[in-house]
């Protein structure tokens, strides 16, 4: 469990509680994280770990700091850089012709292997808990 975390009724009403991720995020991901830093840098490792580059997503919906429409697919190239990712997991796309970050919780894999599938999925199963760094 995550006793430091904020979680609203509403984000917890709109996910599923699966122990089997629960599990892999305490022991293998913010295993030993005491604060906020920690936490966002264990899942800096994780990511940086498990995402195998590139990979094909789909933006799953707008959000107001990103340029991505809902449906459009991109390429997937890396991690941004760690201080980019202090109150959330951002990844490089390519992107009219240059680079840039957008969040992760708002991509899908489409096109990726096994390993990149769970990660991302964690990554989004740790957002639609409420979970907070």
């Amino acid at each position: 469990m995550f006793p430091d975390r904020l979680c609203s009724n509403a984000d917890m009403a709109n996910a599923r509680r699966s122990e089997q991720r629960e599990q892999r995020i305490q022991n293998e991901i913010i295993v030993d994280a005491y604060g906020a830093e920690e936490q966002a840098m264990g899942w800096y490792y994780y990511l940086e770990e498990h995402l195998h580059l590139p990979f094909r997503a789909k933006c799953t919906g707008q959000r107001a700091i990103s340029p991505l429409s809902k449906g459009q697919e991109v390429e997937v190239v890396g991690l941004a850089a760690a201080a980019e990712c202090e109150s959330q997991m951002f990844v490089t796309v390519k992107w009219d012709q240059r680079t840039l970050a957008v969040p992760l919780a708002q991509l899908e894999v489409i096109q990726g292997d096994k390993a990149t599938q769970q990660a991302v999925e964690d990554w989004h199963y740790w957002v639609d808990q409420g979970y907070e760094f």
